[in-house]
């Protein structure tokens, strides 16, 4: 994990839902684990989806790349790491990692763009947002 530029944390446990029969996590699960982190970041940020989407504003995924390394398996406790590498007026890529403890099982660059929510349509951050993503504030967090 990079140290150069601070992570948000997100705790996750591994339960049999997550699991294939062998108790090792399904692959789609690690990309709801950092949707999961996204979304406590957002909240850490004092932002929530629900209300972006009463204010026509939708994030959505617009570009994926994930790498698995290590397989998670049934019990183990997770953390999932979300950092913003950059950001523009309608987008933004995260850099995140799923550990167990010091050991990275995956790796990911996920890049969200925001959308108006009733014309999904690309449209600039709202202004709560940009208060965050162009402060510096955005990085300097941990949950």
């Amino acid at each position: 994990m990079s140290q150069s530029v601070p992570h948000f944390h997100f705790p996750v446990r591994v339960y049999i839902e997550d699991t294939d029969a062998g108790g090792i996590v399904y692959y789609v699960n690690y990309l709801k684990f950092m949707e999961r982190a996204r979304s406590e970041w957002l909240r850490y940020h004092g932002l929530n989806q629900g209300v972006l989407l009463e204010n026509d504003t939708q994030l959505v995924v617009h570009q994926l790349n994930c790498q698995y390394r290590r397989p998670a398996r049934l019990d183990d406790a997770l953390t999932i790491t979300a950092r913003i590498e950059n950001q523009r007026p309608c987008r933004m890529t995260f850099q995140q990692e799923v550990l167990r403890g010091e050991e990275l099982l995956c790796v990911a660059t996920v890049e969200i763009a925001c959308l108006s929510a009733k014309r999904l349509r690309p449209k600039a951050w709202p202004s709560a947002m940009q208060a965050v993503l162009f402060s510096g504030a955005a990085n300097n967090c941990h949950s």
